[in-house]
């Protein structure tokens, strides 16, 4: 199997939320491998953009503003500040760190709806929420307090009651109530658009399920699950006084769902950085429109449905951009050589690791020899007779080099 040779690496890293600084655990876990990895690309001397930016939406900067009595344009410039500080500060080398505040991106995530509304891409449901009719607002269930239909403290909001732990909506709440102002509550009628996900299901389990076998263990479950308990329309807008207005006649107090718009900002930086240097970067489109750019993203373990499921369908729903690419490639023999013996039984074991089969010291001796079919190319029933079924035709290659490479060396 001939990997695809890419001209261009396109590299984003998760946007952090501007609610609050970064801390090490986010470094660790997303920016400085992500850092690793760009660094090695630019010192092959390959072309390669790295993407980052903050994440200004949504309801949690909203509370906070309100807690601490100043805008949320205010909350978010703080912390963008800090978080691009704070990079820059560690060394990661961001070619652009930009917001999801800005005009470009404003401009932009409002047009990619857009264009999914023109095309019918999307559908309209209604539903009764929370409303308070004094300050005119749809309240979201963080927003929302009353009384613990479990414990039946006072205070619990609509999504948790922080006394006694209990996971609720904001339905369960007894006597409802504004968190903010102490109004009383009704229930009204508001209509939204929903990004029918189930729609995309076919395609999208094959793309994961399918050809992406070589992803983490817990990123493929995790996407499996979701896929195995069948894939539902998913609000792509709210009733809120902060973010990108939806673009639509009537649809006044409404905004794009942060969900929506935030991954749309990996886009948006990315025009924004070859805008600013035409001669530089080229064209944006280039490292998201040409089946030659290579894109990969670096999140962490919360974000891995929108980024495996959600934006995906978004991208495809769009029609013109590439997907995030598989990481498996097949090995040359050359390559494969060069691995001391440790080296080739770690890499045996990581492929069947992502299997549910890990085999190490004498376990894997003895597994090495009972096999026949070690002695040559694996049949796929082999294969299927094992927990997580199948290899793909990338990894089965592979690991056929690195037996025979285990065998010549006599690792039995």
């Amino acid at each position: 199997m001939e990997q695809k040779k890419f001209k261009r690496t396109l590299v984003t890293s998760a946007l952090p939320y501007a609610n609050g600084p970064v801390h090490i655990g986010h470094l660790a876990g997303v920016y400085v491998p992500a850092d690793i990895y760009v660094r090695y690309l630019r010192l092959k001397g390959e072309d390669v953009l790295f993407i980052g930016g903050s994440d200004e939406h949504g309801v949690p900067v909203t509370i906070r503003a309100r807690k601490e009595g100043i805008t949320v344009q205010e909350v978010v410039d703080r912390y963008h500040s800090l978080i691009k500080q704070s990079f820059a500060d560690f060394g990661i080398s961001f070619d652009v760190y930009s917001r999801t505040t800005s005009k470009i991106h404003h401009k932009f995530a409002a047009d990619f709806f857009r264009k999914l509304y023109d095309e019918g891409k999307f559908i309209e449901q209604t539903s009764e929420q929370f409303y308070d009719e004094e300050t005119h607002e749809f309240l979201t269930d963080r927003n929302i307090c009353g009384e613990c239909p479990r414990c039946h403290s006072l205070g619990a909001y609509g999504d948790q009651c922080e006394k006694c732990g209990a996971s609720l909506s904001p339905e369960e709440l007894i006597n409802p109530y504004n968190a903010v102002n102490g109004n009383p509550l009704i229930k009204k009628v508001t209509k939204h658009w929903y990004l029918p996900l189930n729609e995309h299901e076919g395609w999208l389990r094959k793309w994961i399920l399918d050809e992406h076998q070589e992803w983490r263990p817990n990123v493929y479950g995790q996407c499996k699950s979701w896929l195995d308990g069948g894939l539902k329309p998913r609000a792509v807008t709210r009733d809120l006084n902060w973010g990108i207005p939806v673009p639509v006649e009537g649809a006044e107090g409404k905004v794009l769902y942060v969900w929506f718009d935030a991954p749309i900002g990996y886009i948006s930086n990315t025009k924004e950085l070859c805008d600013a240097n035409p001669e530089k970067y080229g064209p944006w489109q280039k490292w998201w429109q040409d089946e030659d750019t290579r894109l990969v993203h670096f999140i962490g373990k919360d974000n891995i449905v929108f980024h495996c499921i959600v934006f995906p369908a978004m991208l495809k729903a769009h029609g013109d951009y590439i997907l995030p690419d598989s990481s498996t490639r097949e090995y040359s023999d050359s390559e494969l050589r060069d691995l001391t013996d440790k080296e080739v039984i770690y890499a045996i074991n990581e492929i069947y690791a992502r299997k549910g089969r890990i085999f190490t010291g004498e376990e894997f001796k003895r597994y090495f020899e009972s096999k026949s079919w070690y002695r040559g190319t694996i049949p796929a029933e082999e294969f299927d007779a094992n927990q997580n079924a199948r290899f793909n035709d990338t990894e089965r290659a592979n690991i056929n080099k690195l037996v025979r490479i285990a065998e010549a060396r006599g690792l039995r």
